[in-house]
């Protein structure tokens, strides 16, 4: 399919900048992908949708403090630095994004905070891109303790570009699964569920399993070719551990229902499938890019959030969900104002 199938217009203030003050009080439009039915419920009555021995596999990645304000060595302009991965623990080496990027060179230094935190720039990557080094002298503890006190949460550019970063975002952008820190971006599924309706899952005898995939920015990164297949998604890291594969095809041998939480859940999953269709455990790297047409192996349901028109995101929900359906389901979105994007609603494909 072409990029151009995949715009549609949405209005600037259906992008939402807050949660819902209750997280599993957003609404939630359920699409049956057979009756082509959609239906308007809250986030909550997710429940009515599974029974006993269904499978929900949710992406436990934590978010870290990643925007760094600082200032340059002797002249004291004002930078930002946007953490994007470690590449070295021991050197404290980290790939970054540095804005503006014109004033910042190899060589220069950068002061955080009271001068509680130095960085040497080493390496230019892309245009904006560069290797830093963390001059740091303390344990790694001591480390992640000071990035954590002077970072700030790293909410979504198209958030920030229309309020400041709150002291709530450093809650409302983790989900309640939040275990391993490695990301830049949450996955916002997760951020529906509260500990209340996960206990009311369990008590139904619905499970839920783990796997990790640090979300990078490259999730969000603009689409520039119109012929989908020659874009290249970023590599992201993510772990699918024995126990959750082993859970997953004990579902799928009985044929009961195996549910993505978020896009990151469903491209881990269909990132580790063996031959005869049964999820794998691995701790690697993806770069897996599903649009339509495509066939899914692993999951019979996805919860996710609305996206942006021309996403990857939304691509992979119009592979999951059908193009012309999904695409019927969005113009539904915006008719009924259902709030996108981040902090936004969600949609339960069945």
């Amino acid at each position: 399919m072409k990029l151009s199938a995949f715009k549609f217009d949405l209005p600037d203030d259906a992008i939402a900048l807050h949660p819902t003050e209750n997280r599993d009080e957003s609404r939630l439009m359920v699409v049956h992908r057979k009756t082509k039915q959609i239906e308007h419920r809250l986030f909550k009555d997710i429940i009515e949708y599974f029974e006993e021995g269904d499978l929900m596999i949710m992406n436990n990645t934590k978010v870290f403090p990643a925007r760094l304000y600082g200032r340059k060595e002797k002249t004291g302009a004002k930078i930002e630095v946007f953490l994007l991965r470690e590449l070295n623990r021991e050197a404290h080496l980290w790939d970054v994004l540095v804005d503006p990027a014109r004033k910042i060179r190899v060589g220069n230094k950068l002061y955080f905070g009271d001068d509680d935190l130095v960085a040497e720039v080493i390496d230019n990557t892309t245009s904006r891109g560069r290797t830093i080094r963390f001059l740091f002298d303390g344990s790694d503890e001591d480390f992640y303790k000071t990035v954590n006190a002077l970072g700030e949460t790293p909410i979504p550019v198209d958030i920030k570009q229309r309020r400041e970063t709150v002291d709530a975002d450093r809650e409302r952008y983790q989900t309640i699964f939040a275990e391993h820190v490695g990301a830049v971006a949450a996955p916002t599924a997760g951020l529906h569920f509260t500990p209340h309706l996960v206990r009311r899952l369990a008590i139904k005898g619905v499970d839920i399993k783990p796997i990790t995939l640090h979300v990078g920015l490259g999730t969000f990164r603009d689409i520039d070719v119109e012929d989908l297949t020659k874009h290249k998604m970023d590599s992201e890291n993510f772990l699918i551990p024995e126990n959750t594969a082993d859970s997953v095809n004990e579902v799928l041998d009985r044929k009961g229902r195996v549910c993505a939480i978020g896009t990151t859940s469903m491209r881990a999953l269909e990132s580790s499938v063996s031959a005869n269709n049964r999820l794998k455990p691995i701790d690697g790297w993806t770069d897996k890019f599903i649009f339509p047409p495509y066939d899914f192996k692993i999951c019979n349901a996805l919860v996710t959030n609305f996206h942006k028109p021309m996403s990857s995101l939304l691509m992979m929900t119009c592979a999951f969900g059908g193009y012309e359906l999904t695409m019927h389901a969005y113009n539904v979105a915006v008719k009924e104002r259902y709030r996108f994007f981040t902090y936004g609603d969600a949609m339960l494909i069945l």
